[in-house]
């Protein structure tokens, strides 16, 4: 199996809930660590009022990835067909940019830095935003570079920034390591 996908549709906000793969049970923060030590936890992230947006987001999804070259494809198509799925078409095209970029960048550092750690997607939606957040093995940060006009890679991050309300990152504190890197996707 390539990648491991555990999903909650529209339904699971009123309850029943659509689930493909085996389901987490640890909570919206959870990104299992099938490969690791531990299980890392994201810490809350606040929106401009200061309120949990993860709470806030009854939608999820999380799929589990090699670190291979075609894990970016997969995560774009899921992260795509996820979002049609809860009825939010107009983030699809922002959030399918934003995953591609996020996963390819997690799938560079994975290899370099451990060779066969995947890469692990969650996506969290409610009626209005989307949230994508990609954890990788490498706990060094992001970097945005501003690559030449003929280079062909080094705006990945300016791209996630420019389609985004908002980015960042964080290192989860359980031995899992690794860092998780999330953008908020909302409409124009």
């Amino acid at each position: 199996m390539y990648g491991r996908a555990t999903t909650a549709g529209p339904a699971a906000a009123g309850g029943l809930a659509h689930r493909a793969g085996k389901a987490s049970r640890e909570g919206p923060g959870y990104f299992p660590a099938r490969h690791a030590r531990g299980a890392a936890r994201m810490p809350p992230l606040a929106d401009g009022q200061g309120s949990n947006l993860t709470r806030q987001l009854p939608l999820r999804s999380f799929l589990e990835l090699g670190a291979l070259p075609g894990a970016t494809p997969c995560a774009r198509l899921h992260a795509r067909h996820l979002l049609c799925e809860w009825q939010l078409p107009d983030l699809a095209d922002a959030a399918e940019l934003v995953t591609s970029e996020l996963v390819t960048n997690a799938v560079r550092v994975s290899r370099a830095e451990a060779g066969a750690v995947p890469v692990r997607l969650r996506l969290l939606a409610d009626a209005a935003s989307a949230l994508v957040l990609v954890w990788d093995a490498s706990p060094r940060p992001p970097v945005r570079a501003s690559g030449g006009e003929d280079d062909e890679s080094g705006r990945g991050l300016l791209l996630v920034e420019a389609l985004s309300a908002e980015w960042n990152w964080f290192v989860p504190s359980e031995p899992a390591g690794g860092k998780v890197v999330w953008a908020l996707i909302r409409p124009d």
